[in-house]
């Protein structure tokens, strides 16, 4: 297992500081993305399944996979028994993979912070992971994804620690309680995003109700 080169590809697509270079990032490391984060324990794409168990009922959707990447969380949840699945990605190398996993109702390109190609209050859920993290999707992105999610419905995603107060999340989180959008229903504590390396890469989940 090569730590070494993952935290390279790591350390690259942190830098990236437009959007094209973040996807050329990606595109450079789509082939070798899976066996490389699964050597530093990568546990977000696997874990958030329990999220979504927790407060979507199987049979309930559509759910949206907002920033899927390779579609590592697809299969997890199709085998929960969850069937109505949709991506979205900004990398196309990482969607082909993500196809390629047969888990997903449809995949599109798009990128978190732009407008999202769904009408309002389409999906039933959207969950994210990893995503909202350093030199990636901006905390305004959750505007629009709170946009296509049905009322009743829920917004389960992960935020980097380095990023929650220097990325304006919390101000997020506040405009749209106001705006009386959506509803806190859990947060998890700080925990570790990698079993066995990075020690200091912390996340944190957060569950919202859409109102």
């Amino acid at each position: 297992m090569n730590f070494d080169k993952a935290d390279a590809a790591l350390d690259s697509v942190y830098s990236a500081e437009t959007p094209e270079a973040l996807a050329k990032a990606y595109a450079e490391w789509a082939a070798t993305y899976d066996s490389e984060t699964a050597s530093l324990g990568y546990l977000l794409p696997f874990l958030i399944a329990a999220w979504v168990a927790r407060h979507v009922p199987t049979g309930d959707g559509p759910l949206l996979d907002a920033g899927c990447g390779t579609g590592l969380s697809g299969p997890s949840l199709k085998a929960l028994g969850y069937g109505d699945i949709a991506g979205l990605d900004l990398s196309d190398d990482m969607l082909k993979l993500a196809g390629s996993r047969q888990a997903y109702s449809e995949l599109k390109k798009a990128m978190l912070g732009g407008p999202l190609p769904w009408p309002d209050r389409h999906f039933r859920a959207f969950f994210s992971t990893g995503v909202f993290t350093i030199g990636h999707a901006p905390a305004s992105g959750l505007h629009e994804l709170v946009r296509v999610t049905k009322s009743g419905g829920h917004a389960i995603f992960t935020v980097r620690d380095q990023v929650f107060e220097s990325g304006g999340f919390q101000a997020v989180f506040d405009d749209l309680t106001q705006a009386r959008k959506w509803r806190l229903v859990e947060q998890s504590p700080w925990f570790r995003c990698y079993a066995i390396g990075d020690p200091d890469a912390l996340v944190k989940t957060f569950v919202f109700e859409v109102l």
